[in-house]
Parts: C-alpha cells; sequence; structure tokens
C-alpha cells in the first residue's frame, strides 16, 4: 500500500545528528536504516562533491524510495538487506568509513500503513515483518509457538509482567479461529489487561515484543554495532538513535565495554582494557519543541562515538 499524499517525513533529532555525526565532507557514510531518507537527504546537501553515501534497508518501500534518490544523486547508493550487511557494503563501495548512522525501530511511514501490521490503532493483516517477502509473519509464529515461548518473548521483548497470562490467552484463542489481525490480537491483550494507563494502549509492550522477535532486532543491532566498530576508520564516527530501554541499554553496554569501561570480578587484577572508542558526550533526548512537532520523538535517545 502506497503512502497517503499528505505525508510528510519528520526525521528523529536531525539537528542534533547533523551537528554530532559527519565530520568530513568528502568522507563516506552510511545510513543503515534508510527509511524514508530525511537523515540521508540532509547529509547528502552538506557533502562535498567527492563524498559518498550508502543506504541499507530491507523495506521495500524505503528500497524504492532510495532507488529514486541514487538516480538523482550520483553519490548516493542503496543496498537491500538488514543492517548488519555492513561490511559488504563498505568492501562495495570500497572507500574507508566516515561514519554510520542507525535509526533503529519501526518507522512512522511503516506505522501508518494498515497493510504492514505495525499498529494496533488500525485493523490490518497481522505480518510486522520489516521485509514482507522473507521470513515467517507475526501471525504465523503465534499459530505455532509453544505458550512458554510466546510468554518469554513478550517478557523479554516487551517487558510485559502478565505475559503468561497473554500467552495462555492466545493459544486458547488460536484454537477457536486464527489471529491473524491486529485489532483481533490487540483487543485479545485489552481483555486481559484491561484498558490500562490513560494515553497507553495496553497492547503496546505485546506489540512491541513481537516486533522485535519477528524481525530479530536486538540480534541485528548486536551483529552491526561490532561491526560498525570493526568498519570505521580512525576518528569515524557511530550514531545510534533508539526508542526503548531494550535498545538503549545494548548501545550503552557496547560502548561501555569500547571505552575500556567493562566492570573487572573483585580480586582477579586484569591488564588495562583497550579502548576502541570513545562517547561524545553523554545521551542526547529530543527537544521540547521537536516533541511538540513530531510525538513519536519523545523516546528517541542519540548516542554518538568516535573510533580512536
Amino acid at each position: 500500500m502506497t503512502q497517503p499524499e499528505q505525508y510528510v517525513h519528520q526525521p528523529v533529532m536531525l539537528d542534533e545528528v547533523m551537528q554530532m555525526w559527519p565530520t568530513e565532507r568528502d568522507g563516506f557514510y552510511i545510513d543503515g536504516t534508510f527509511g524514508r531518507g530525511g537523515h540521508s537527504r540532509a547529509l547528502l546537501a552538506w557533502l562535498g562533491p567527492q563524498g559518498r553515501l550508502a543506504g541499507i534497508d530491507r523495506d521495500p518501500q524505503a528500497v524504492a524510495t532510495a532507488e529514486a534518490l541514487a538516480a538523482e544523486d550520483e553519490r548516493f547508493s542503496i543496498h537491500a538487506g538488514r543492517f548488519d550487511c555492513l561490511p559488504d557494503v563498505v568492501a562495495a563501495v570500497g572507500r574507508p568509513l566516515t561514519g554510520i548512522l542507525l535509526d533503529l525501530g519501526v518507522s512512522s511511514p511503516q506505522l501508518d500503513d494498515p497493510a504492514r501490521g505495525f499498529s494496533f490503532l488500525r485493523d490490518g493483516p497481522l505480518d510486522m515483518r520489516m521485509d514482507p517477502s522473507r521470513g515467517e509473519s507475526a501471525a504465523e509464529w503465534l499459530a505455532r509457538a509453544e505458550e512458554h515461548d510466546i510468554a518469554n518473548v513478550l517478557y523479554r521483548y516487551g517487558e510485559e509482567k502478565r505475559s503468561r497470562a497473554i500467552a495462555r490467552r492466545i493459544v486458547a484463542e488460536r484454537e477457536r479461529q486464527p489471529l491473524d489481525t491486529t485489532l483481533a490480537l490487540a483487543g485479545l491483550i485489552e481483555s486481559v489487561l484491561g484498558r490500562g494507563q490513560p494515553g497507553k494502549h495496553p497492547a503496546t509492550r505485546s506489540f512491541q515484543a513481537i516486533r522485535i522477535h519477528v524481525n530479530q532486532e536486538l540480534e541485528a543491532l548486536e551483529q552491526v554495532l561490532e561491526q560498525a566498530q570493526a568498519c570505521l576508520a580512525p576518528g569515524g564516527r557511530l550514531a545510534v538513535i533508539s526508542f526503548h530501554s531494550l535498545e538503549d541499554r545494548q548501545v550503552k553496554l557496547f560502548l561501555r565495554d569500547a571505552e575500556g569501561r567493562r566492570p573487572q570480578p573483585r580480586g582477579l587484577p586484569l591488564p588495562p582494557q583497550p579502548v576502541l572508542m570513545r562517547s561524545l558526550g553523554k545521551a542526547r533526548l529530543a527537544g521540547a519543541d521537536e516533541i511538540a512537532r513530531n510525538p513519536r520523538s519523545r523516546s528517541a535517545v542519540l548516542r554518538v562515538a568516535e573510533k580512536v
């Protein structure tokens, strides 16, 4: 399904990213989560004539948008796939990597398209795949998964305290009829949890958890963080925008270890740990003005680090 004509993409924390991430106008950068290209277009406007930017995305609609941009600007190329294909993209371009940006999670166009199945606010097929042509949909996974596996996913990735009760209800319901639409799943979760807090749907945590599991998002993040550290040239920068505590915690712990700050066991003196990267200041949050313009930025956290 195409996006409505009135849709205007609003890249999150664009000013902060452009202030902290790019360093060389003729460098080589990777936008590991192209989306609809807001960050990429801003970087291309800043880059010099010898600069290069490669985009990565596994969403077919995002890739189509990126292909149109590549036709307009020869400094840009798009690579279809998950962002942990980073070494392949670096090898294909054949230049030292100056910076990589990761804008994590689901994009606004994906949320707003009912056919993608990410949102509990509109009825649609229960899909949730970033690339609908690959892998198992949320409905397919829920139809076959063991009750304890569903509960574990809801608890681990959604921090849902009543994960077992929800998993029990899902297994009972699928015996009666297929659970294959977003509103059906949202209604089932609400029937277990009740209305919940004002302004927050009770299905929020569970939808997040199932999406993360279906797309293997945290596994891919772990891979790409290690790849970024290895692929960046000295002085190159890694910028990561996360939207929930699991993502940000993973980035924070990665940077702690890369800075040589890993806790050491008591009574076991170890040699100094190598410093591979250094954080550029503390984590940044979206400002009040941006949150007013784009409420989805309210949970965004930006961390930037430099390879040493």
